[in-house]
């Protein structure tokens, strides 16, 4: 590996070459062969350049500067000023970094000079990249197992194992840095770290109890899918941290849990997984939750206003052994022997459709979304979506109308996609949500077409159509919404399919919408809708 640092441009210059090609090899060839020049301290900022990640995931900085105010500092800026050093690329990010943690009085001036400040110093064909940088939009194609595949490439490694010792340590750049500079062995002694969160293992769909047991075969745990938030509960002693689905760090707001662990939990070493849910009685709207998992401030008010259940499902490790590769069935019942009862998800081992149907019904009657089966014998994979684990979980659905829809990037450049869906609302319609999810890449060219067809007008990146287009939406739940003109939104929006026997008037109005708000607490309680202080 190199010792000098390396000018930006030479992260532009791979970049440019990844934009002009849709060979998967090919990119990662590219990438393969730059990875080496770099110094050990600029690996990690330069594979979250090259995806558009700017920060390791787990991180909570954000740049907050908008679109507008970064294209002002770009077309403010000049040409690079001659006798300056070229930017590099530990500089570009040091820039990103003072632009993020800017804050306080004239802090947005501040990021706005930062901004141009680090723009002037990049080449003027480079400065484009820093942008779509800022912005996660990098537009060539490339994503996590792409940049996992280059760096086994250029560290000569098996791939598997470069991809466990990254679900384990959960940090792009230090993964790669043990892979390039001590080969296979270092991969072999990663391990978990306690208080370092794994990244979660994954459920594929399931169409049917019928089908699932199709699947899988022989008996399988179901448990009751909870209308949730996902944590990681790492517990030394005393101590106890715990960890989003998406690996930050939320203990803070959860200090009623915090405690719930160190009074229940047996073992003096462990690693759990499990769910909390928002409850009175019966669960809260995940909305309700959401508010809950925020907070900052005034903890204890909200532990009164939105009381939490744990529910726990897994045991990761115990006392220093790890047990991702340890089969389901076991690390149950290890989990309740340190565990008790009363915080354990409800669940059932089976393989009787009619038993599992009654399941699944009750556990919707109870408010719950529906359930989860994983095969007996399967390892915890972090990080990994297949079909040991299942999800069986009834969708309500929507017919709604496209109203604009936004240029794709990525995968999905030279596509509209990120659909604008509105309900009928009197003359005209009310606006509930976007999504660009559901649709193969077939769908994508030929709704692109019709879109571009009955375009009224396209501002920046969203082309505004006349309502035309009927599309059936599944979606998990209706939310009051602040940001949308209908005050609702939908969760986990996904189109299933285009409604051709419907015109745009005969799509689903504003008040179905709240019709179907208001019956979703027929099996969930209710909050006073007012925002937490």
């Amino acid at each position: 590996m190199a010792t000098e640092p390396r000018p930006f441009h030479e992260l532009a210059e791979v970049c440019r070459a990844l934009e002009g090609t849709s060979s998967r090899l090919r990119k990662v060839e590219l990438i393969a062969a730059f990875l080496p020049t770099l110094a050990p301290g600029e690996l990690s900022p330069a594979l979250h350049l090259l995806i558009g990640r700017l920060f390791p995931e787990e991180e909570m900085r954000a740049l907050a500067l908008s679109w507008r105010d970064l294209h002002a500092a770009l077309k403010a800026t000049g040409q690079q000023t001659l006798i300056e050093a070229p930017l590099s690329i530990g500089e570009a990010v040091r820039y990103l970094e003072e632009v993020a943690e800017a804050s306080g009085p004239g802090s947005q001036a501040r990021k706005r000079r930062l901004a141009r400040t680090l723009l002037s110093r990049a080449l003027p064909e480079d400065r484009e990249w820093l942008v779509r940088a800022a912005f996660g939009e990098m537009r060539h194609g490339v994503n996590e197992g792409i940049i996992l595949d280059a760096i086994a490439a250029a560290a000569r490694v098996d791939g598997g194992l470069l991809r466990r010792a990254y679900m384990l340590r959960n940090h792009l750049g230090e993964v790669a840095q043990i892979a390039l500079g001590r080969g296979q062995q270092g991969l072999r002694e990663v391990g978990l770290v306690r208080f370092v969160p794994l990244r979660p293992m994954l459920a594929e769909n399931a169409e049917s109890v019928t089908a699932l047991l199709a699947d899988v075969g022989g008996p399988v745990a179901f448990e009751e899918k909870l209308d949730g938030a996902r944590l990681q509960i790492h517990k030394d002693g005393e101590r106890v941290r715990i960890f989003s689905r998406r690996l930050t760090e939320v203990t803070a707001s959860l200090p009623d849990i915090v405690e719930l662990v160190r009074s229940h939990v047996r073992a003096e070493r462990c690693v759990l997984e499990g769910e909390a849910v928002a409850f009175r009685e019966r669960p809260l709207p995940f909305q309700d939750l959401m508010r809950r998992l925020t907070r900052v401030e005034d903890i204890r008010t909200s532990i009164l206003e939105v009381p939490l259940r744990l529910y726990l499902f897994d045991l990761l490790e115990e006392n220093g052994e790890l047990l991702i590769d340890t089969p389901n069935r076991e690390r149950w019942e290890r989990l309740c022997r340190i565990v008790l009862p009363e915080l354990l998800v409800e669940r059932l081992v089976s393989a009787d459709p009619g038993e599992i149907q009654r399941f699944l019904e009750t556990a919707l009657a109870r408010g719950h979304e529906g359930l989860m089966a994983k095969r007996l014998d399967s390892a915890y994979q972090p990080g990994n979506r297949g079909r040991l684990w299942l999800k069986l979980k009834p969708a309500e659905h929507l017919d709604l109308v496209i109203l604009a829809a936004e240029w794709g990037s990525g995968r999905r450049e030279g596509w509209l996609s990120n659909y604008h869906l509105g309900a009928v609302d009197g003359e005209g319609y009310a606006m509930l949500g976007k999504t660009f999810k559901g649709l193969t890449d077939e769908e994508f060219e030929a709704v692109t077409q019709r879109l571009l067809g009955a375009k009224v007008e396209e501002a920046r990146n969203t082309v505004v159509v006349h309502p035309e287009i009927v599309v059936e939406v599944a979606y998990n739940e209706i939310q009051k919404s602040p940001t949308y003109p209908s005050g609702y939104a939908l969760r986990f929006a996904r189109i299933t399919r285009f409604r051709e026997d419907l015109g745009p008037r005969d799509a689903d109005s504003l008040e179905r919408v709240r019709e179907r708000y208001e019956r979703q607490f027929q099996t969930k309680a209710r909050l006073a809708e007012k925002p937490l202080k």
